[in-house]
């Protein structure tokens, strides 16, 4: 059997964290079997649904990698045939018509309710001839569902899951207005579209037990199941926006590059031995759904942070200028010249192994690319103060002839704060102040070096005026 899958987010906000990690299982399913990922909008519910949020879904995959195979499916398009599948079980005695009126709905759920029993619908209709239906009401189409037994599903996540019959009532599968309701529209979309595997939240397990007697009544085989846990926060508690429940694309505003985030993903609820660092490449050889736990997975920005600073230490350096640059001319307000650019490339190797996100990776690289004159805090001020402007001026001269190295600046450095009678710190935070405008930064001679020698002195006769640059 090839493997099909689907994944069928509703269009009515942002690709949210746990949608993206059902939409990774489902895509690495597909591709460790050497089957099909299939993507379908279901954006049925015309009041919520929105193009924006269709556009956000795309954007998000997309910028995870998970390519779909084949052409977007939308649900909108295709009432015609959910409602052909509603006649075709009201022809074989599998559905009926119901007249009942909400007023009559209402009252049905208020009686339940004062009787303390679940507040199902109590199958008024189920054997009554249409031919009794009050003039002017247009029926509703339910379902008729068995009354006795139990339905039954063997999940690949959740074993074999069962519920009494009599907990199930007759539900609505086309409503009076004629559209389709969620469950009937899900079966017949992934009957047509050779769903062998729908995979999804547990959320949607209740849903399962509905859609398996709808497969049964048309006579259709329904998929195997299997229904992952969902994310929680580190506390336990259902995941919420202060535990991470936003949407893919504030992951990537954050500075998070897509294989980090699919990596952590595919770790929550999915495991392979100890490992923790697993390629993209390592995932499809491995993955499968029977190695998805049952437990909720706990979500951690701690360890999503460690991870993203591995594949940003292993990025290339050219990509990681070319998803930095926009950010910092975002912040700055200008567009980075050459010579700004040519610091930023010097830098990378030294900056990336510092850094966890895109977002502190920029905010460590920025003092670079900075117009003169830098803007210098209040502590690094403080730092230039006394007799730390004659120091660098009288330091300048020296500078301007020594070879621009790491090193050699060092040697240079150290030599003249010790013809100065004053300890190293007592020029090198000074140094550091002028050069970065703050107190922390990388080793001050590797940021020198970067800097080049005409942009180091520079920027020493700005925050040591008295001198000349060389």
């Amino acid at each position: 059997m090839s493997v099909v899958v689907r994944f069928a987010p509703s269009p009515t906000g942002f690709l949210h964290i746990g949608g993206a990690r059902t939409a990774l299982f489902n895509w690495l399913f597909a591709r460790h079997h050497g089957g099909k990922f299939l993507l379908r909008i279901e954006d049925t519910d015309r009041l919520r649904s929105t193009p924006e949020a269709v556009d956000a879904i795309i954007d998000g995959l997309r910028w995870l990698e998970l390519q779909w195979d084949g052409e977007i499916v939308l649900q909108s398009e295709r009432g015609s045939r959910h409602a052909e599948a509603a006649q075709a079980l009201l022809a074989g005695g599998n559905a009926y018509y119901c007249y009942c009126t909400p007023e009559e709905l209402a009252a049905m759920r208020e009686r339940a309710r004062a009787e303390g029993r679940a507040m199902l619908y109590d199958g008024t209709w189920r054997d009554r001839d249409p031919s009794e239906a009050p003039p002017g009401v247009k029926p509703a189409i339910r379902l008729k569902a068995p009354r006795a037994g139990e339905t039954r599903i063997r999940d690949r996540v959740q074993g074999e899951v069962t519920v009494a019959n009599a907990q199930l009532d007759d539900l609505i599968i086309l409503r009076s207005d004629g559209t389709p309701t969620y469950n009937l529209s899900v079966v017949v979309d992934d009957h047509d579209m050779g769903i062998t595997h729908v995979i999804r939240g547990d959320d949607h397990l209740n849903n399962a037990f509905r859609q398996t007697q709808i497969y049964r009544a048309l006579g259709w085989a329904a998929p195997e199941f299997a229904h992952v846990p969902l994310i929680h926060g580190p506390d336990g508690a259902k995941l919420s926006k202060r535990h991470g429940a936003l949407g893919v694309d504030a992951y990537r505003e954050m500075g998070y590059l897509p294989e980090a985030l699919r990596n952590y993903l595919m770790r929550l609820g999915w495991s392979h031995g100890d490992d923790e660092i697993i390629s993209t490449e390592q995932a499809i050889q491995w993955f499968d759904i029977d190695a998805v736990g049952r437990a909720a997975a706990r979500f951690d920005f701690a360890k999503l942070d460690s991870l993203n600073g591995h594949y940003i230490r292993g990025a290339e350096d050219a990509r990681l200028i070319a998803l930095v640059a926009p950010r910092l001319e975002k912040a700055l307000g200008f567009a980075l010249e050459e010579s700004a650019r040519t610091r930023l490339r010097a830098a990378m190797p030294g900056l990336k192994p510092r850094a966890k996100t895109l977002a502190e990776l920029a905010d460590k690289a920025r003092f670079y690319v900075e117009r003169r004159p830098i803007p210098i805090d209040d502590k690094a001020r403080a730092q230039l103060a006394g007799d730390a402007p004659r120091l660098l001026r009288d330091l300048a001269p020296a500078l301007a002839q020594s070879r621009w190295q790491g090193p050699a600046l060092e040697e240079l450095v150290r030599g003249f704060a010790e013809a100065q009678g004053v300890k190293l710190g007592a020029l090198a935070q000074p140094l550091r102040a002028a050069l970065v405008g703050s107190t922390a930064s990388p080793p001050i001679f590797e940021v020198m070096e970067v800097l080049g020698r005409e942009e180091t002195l520079a920027r020493l006769a700005d925050a040591a005026p008295g001198h000349r640059s060389v």
